[in-house]
């Protein structure tokens, strides 16, 4: 690939021709959302604000900032994600840090987010003890704990680095004294992080894709985002079975579940998961992004 310092050594690149020519580029290598990806790596390279770029339209970034946005430009034009070039993506508002060990946060995971905000404020709980199975980036934990200032979680994942990271954003929001990152498939807890009388809430967005859908997800996310936090290798069930099963004996009276779930999915799971005949569904939101079944919400069956 022929990055835009390279086309025409005689040119003077500023950053509105870079984000001119590079948008055009991205554009014909069929990246999503081109001019975005465009400013976030340019303001990336250059060390700015995205919207920083547009004060200083008419400057030339120096030799080592274009090597490194050329480089990025590279990367990107073979489809890998925007968010792993730049190792952030924006979630809730917040900055994250991701690395290829985490799936990269989604707006519509700031549903499940809002969800648990507005629950535990609706039934007055001001520290709520919470559960988040698979956190990966740590993006959802981290985030309900900078907007519940009383909150605990306890963080699981199967996976060490992405619980590494998911304690390194905590840190970056100042939130690390209320969060346990623990090492656990699922619900193979250790009793000591188990708080006394159970959770109040547990909530997870699971890697719920079918195995046999995987083929079809865009490049982006098939060829780059971390298999095992896509799917279960089966019907893309098996996480809310194991909630469904071990779930309730870990929540206090009056515990919630609350799970992200895949497009189309709702009925299967809310079948998967009032099976046992402990939970009953409860409440279904929409996402916003493209107005689609994502987030529901259980509750003990004792408790309805």
């Amino acid at each position: 690939m022929s990055a835009p310092p390279q086309s025409d050594p005689s040119a003077d690149w500023t950053i509105g021709r870079l984000l001119q020519w590079t948008a055009d580029f991205l554009t014909r290598q069929e990246v999503v959302d081109a001019r975005l990806a465009t400013e976030v790596l340019l303001a990336g390279a250059v060390g700015c604000r995205r919207i920083d770029l547009y004060a200083r339209f008419d400057r030339s970034p120096d030799e080592q900032a274009l090597a490194r946005f050329r480089e990025s430009v590279r990367r990107a034009a073979t489809h890998e994600p925007v968010a792993y070039i730049v190792a952030e993506k924006e979630f809730f508002s917040l900055p994250f840090h991701v690395t290829r060990d985490v799936l990269i946060p989604r707006p519509e995971t700031e549903v499940l987010v809002e969800c648990v905000i507005d629950h535990c404020r609706a039934i007055g709980m001001p520290a709520p003890r919470l559960l988040d199975i698979g956190t990966g980036s740590g993006c959802i934990a981290v985030t309900l704990l900078t907007q519940i200032a009383g909150a605990t979680v306890v963080a699981t994942d199967v996976s060490e680095p992405a619980l590494k990271l998911a304690a390194r954003n905590a840190e970056r929001h100042g939130v690390l004294d209320r969060l346990t990152p623990v090492e656990a498939d699922l619900l193979a807890l250790p009793g000591e992080v188990v708080p006394a009388g159970g959770f109040d809430v547990i909530l997870s967005n699971p890697p719920y894709v079918a195995a046999d859908s995987v083929a079809s997800l865009h490049k982006t996310v098939r060829e780059f985002e971390p298999v095992i936090a896509l799917t279960d290798g089966g019907d893309g069930l098996a996480c809310y079975r194991a909630i469904a099963d071990g779930g309730p004996a870990f929540l206090r009276n009056g515990g919630a579940v609350f799970v992200e779930i895949d497009d189309g999915r709702a009925a299967d799971v809310v079948t998967t998961m009032t099976q046992a005949g402990t939970l009953v569904h409860r409440r279904t939101w929409k996402d916003r992004v493209v107005a689609r079944e994502r987030v529901l919400m259980f509750v003990r069956k004792s408790e309805v």
